[in-house]
């Protein structure tokens, strides 16, 4: 009988197993967050309701288990009965147990059906998981944007003290309004991932070749925090995500300055950097998609990651090709990733021609943004 009221608990709790994982990212760390939105608090609600079943069910059983123990052990003269089969007793502690179960799984089921209910969205948001940074595309609006790790190496290697929001916050948010709802669309571009946000109850893998969905309302503005949940890899730690909710009239600003900020670097690309221009600018993309395998002083962590610092590909003419299309486009059978579907042409320019000229590397090469567009329209 324990057994099989254990297996209902443990069948229904599978239900909100997602929601319950959140508990780590609570104040308290003992128990989940109710989060910000309607479904995220009815989700907490459910688990609440069956926390205490289980909680009543444990006292029963482990009570009755005790009481006996107590009362029939063998110092005060109990004598064990001897009997076998039992219609009555087979039937009852069969049926508790599944009354219990259906009881439990009536509102789980109706909350399971509005989680999985992603109609009548007025925001469609593509989210693409990489190593180790999110790609957000909102589809309806034309806009996309990377968002990487906010937090700085230098904290990451110890060298000055952790920050408040340490490996939790990111460059680039993303920014949803609130009283609407927003159907989300998951996929990867390399390995699995989840994205996982315990305040809006949404934890969803991302997988290559495949398309997940979910949705939220956030109720309250606000920016709520998570992170991957899936091990993908040695930077998997360095992902996390950072949702800023904000009021309509923010949002719609929000909105015209990314279209500002687009067009403006579209622009940008069409005419001729400085060399100062794409070192300092190289020197930020560099920090941020490049020093974690290649190190920030360029000493590389070989074999799997040579060295960039007095590397004759970047120090020599001949190799000036052979450098601008491995960042295009990668080094099959290497760690190495293409970045030419990753990178805006203004960034592939100024991280090339960075690294052309850091480290000593001095070559005075400056690799212009139309170059890069030229090799990439081919």
């Amino acid at each position: 009988m324990l057994q099989l009221l254990y297996r209902s608990c443990g069948l229904l709790l599978l239900l909100t197993g997602p929601a319950l994982a959140s508990a780590i990212n609570t104040s308290s760390g003992w128990n989940m967050p109710p989060g910000v939105t309607d479904i995220s608090r009815e989700i907490y609600s459910l688990h609440m309701i069956i926390f205490w079943i289980c909680v009543a069910i444990a006292v029963v059983v482990f009570g009755v288990m005790f009481w006996s123990l107590f009362v029939y052990r063998k110092s005060k003269g109990a004598k064990p009965a001897h009997f076998h089969e039992n219609t009555t007793v087979e039937v009852i502690w069969t049926a508790i147990p599944l009354a219990i179960l259906v009881i439990m799984a009536i509102p789980a089921t109706a909350t399971l059906k509005k989680i999985y209910d992603a109609s009548d969205a007025e925001i469609d948001i593509l989210v693409t998981g990489y190593q180790w940074r999110w790609h957000y595309q909102y589809l309806d609006q034309d806009i996309s944007f990377f968002s990487n790790l906010g937090t700085p190496r230098s904290q990451i290697l110890g060298e000055e003290d952790k920050g408040d929001f340490y490996l939790l916050e990111v460059d680039n948010p993303l920014v949803l309004p609130v009283g609407k709802k927003v159907r989300f669309l998951f996929t990867s571009n390399d390995v699995i991932h989840a994205w996982w946000v315990p305040d809006l109850a949404i934890k969803k893998d991302t997988i290559p070749g495949f398309i997940n969905e979910s949705w939220t309302i956030i109720n309250e503005p606000g920016t709520y925090r998570g992170q991957c949940a899936e091990l993908c890899g040695q930077d998997h730690a360095y992902m996390p995500i950072e949702v800023r909710a904000v009021t309509e009239e923010v949002w719609l600003s929000w909105l015209d300055e990314q279209r500002e900020t687009a067009a403006a670097e579209a622009a940008s690309g069409e005419r001729e950097w400085t060399l100062a221009e794409l070192n300092e600018r190289g020197a930020g993309v560099y920090t941020t998609y490049c020093a974690a395998c290649h190190q920030a002083d360029g000493s590389g962590m070989p074999p799997a990651f040579p060295a960039l610092r007095g590397n004759p590909v970047m120090t020599s003419a001949e190799g000036r090709d052979k450098h601008i299309n491995a960042v295009l486009f990668g080094r099959p059978g290497t760690s190495m990733p293409g970045y030419g579907t990753t990178l805006s042409v203004n960034d592939l320019a100024a991280v090339i021609t960075y690294e052309r000229n850091a480290w000593g590397n001095d070559t005075g090469d400056a690799v212009q943004p139309s170059e890069i567009r030229a090799l990439l329209d081919r």
